[in-house]
């Protein structure tokens, strides 16, 4: 079986708890796209893990794979590594040899970019987009040539030139690109990651002619993809579900189902439209229940409404065959909960977003009210100990989405979380 995750928001939907959840389930977790920008936070008895570039399924010890569509730095993964292991979970972890290194001189040009842009996009400064520039343009260092000084030195002799001039002529110090300390740095943890290296298509490929089970797990959010997202303030990868496929080379007629990760309300990190945002002591309130701040980059997530404008044009854009929801436990206690069912656009009402990042930032709101409830959720164990009001918002979530919500998250513990059907629990 073979099943895609994806974020259909802004992201911080709560991926890494669902990934978590289900990765017992699975035999192998494969992250497909991002970097370090990505935060999944899982949290089991009460103990909180940070995850950037290692999938959600270490804390199962499942055979774990970064793909080759991922920016990895060198730096983050080797930390992480480091941290996980010292709290006794031992990692089977895979990286493919043909994985793009964020080098220091991508977080450089990334900062000194962000700095000299008049309209701020909200870069988290980690050299992601830079990283995929040098991937298009042919000129990456890969995860290989951290395992060999010769591999590496000769790339960065064809390569640092180019950056060099573009790092100066930007106001920057070039000699961090052949700053020796960290080459020597990079050497010494793609030696310490050489047994790690390996195929990724071909282990995936293997594992599913072997009947295993294989998660792909995604990062970001379908509203930040680089082609269907809010241009431009987006990220650097491709972050739907189509993309699977492609970044970890396996055929589209293995994918068994779409898991697709949504918010009780949505939030957003950084720049760019959010028609639902809310400005107000509302905003506030879930900001500070929800813990809404960046797992990456610790930055207050901007709050609001559910979308289920937006949330139709995620369905279309990743094919879910289901979706889990989180953090309904939010909105417990609200006078009123209300959901986006259209917008006004130049005084046209509109059901689905405008292609145009420009347009949609006109876009204004149509809302639905619902009762909110009382009750506190968070110990609901199945369903039915979900108070009606809660379950009739749940219901009409799917019914404006047309897919089946199959999990409720109700608090941020694996215990939290409600499988609406045990039998067919995603």
């Amino acid at each position: 079986m073979f099943t895609i995750l994806t974020g259909a928001q802004f992201g911080d939907e709560g991926k890494g708890k669902i990934i978590d959840l289900l990765a017992q389930n699975y035999d192998l977790v494969v992250r497909f796209q991002g970097g370090d920008n990505a935060g999944h936070t899982v949290v089991v008895g009460g103990k909180k893990y940070k995850l950037h570039l290692v999938p959600s399924g270490a804390l199962y010890e499942k055979r774990l794979l970064v793909g080759p569509g991922v920016v990895l730095n060198p730096r983050v993964l080797w930390g992480e590594i480091q941290s996980l292991e010292s709290e006794g979970i031992k990692l089977d972890l895979g990286i493919d040899a043909k994985t793009s290194i964020i080098m220091p001189y991508h977080i450089e040009l990334d900062a000194l970019r962000e700095k000299a842009r008049t309209e701020k996009i909200g870069t988290t400064n980690r050299g992601i987009g830079f990283a995929y520039v040098d991937k298009f343009a042919r000129e990456e260092v890969q995860m290989e040539d951290l395992t060999d000084r010769t591999l590496l030195e000769k790339k960065l002799e064809e390569i640092a030139p180019a950056k060099e001039k573009a790092i100066a002529d930007m106001g920057g110090d070039p000699t961090v690109v052949r700053y020796a300390p960290f080459i020597d740095e990079y050497l010494e943890i793609g030696k310490r990651l050489k047994d790690r290296v390996t195929d990724v298509s071909r282990e995936i490929n293997i594992a599913l002619s072997e009947e295993q089970s294989v998660l792909a797990e995604g990062a970001q959010g379908a509203f930040l993809d680089v082609i269907h997202g809010t241009q431009k303030f987006v990220t650097s990868s491709f972050t739907t579900a189509g993309s699977a496929c492609a970044n970890l080379g396996v055929g589209p007629v293995m994918v068994d189902n779409v898991v697709g990760v949504i918010k009780a309300y949505i939030t957003r990190v950084g720049e760019g439209p959010m028609p639902t945002e809310l400005k107000d002591e509302i905003g506030e309130s879930m900001r500070e229940r929800g813990a809404e701040f960046g797992t990456t980059t610790g930055r207050p997530r901007r709050c609001g409404w559910f979308d289920a404008v937006l949330g139709l044009k995620s369905i279309y854009l990743n094919g879910y065959t289901e979706l889990a929801l989180t953090k309904l436990d939010v909105l417990s206690g609200l006078e009123e909960i209300k959901i986006c069912v259209g917008y006004d656009l130049d005084g046209e009402k509109i059901g689905y977003p405008p292609e145009s990042t420009v347009q949609l930032a006109k876009c204004k709101p149509i809302y639905e009210s619902m009762p909110s409830w009382t009750e506190d959720i968070t110990t609901a164990e199945i369903y039915e100990d979900l108070p009606q009001k809660a379950r009739d918002y749940v219901e009409r979530l799917e019914d404006l989405l047309g897919v089946d919500i199959s999990a409720v998250s109700v608090g941020p513990g694996r215990e939290q979380t409600i499988f609406r059907d045990e039998e067919e629990e995603l």
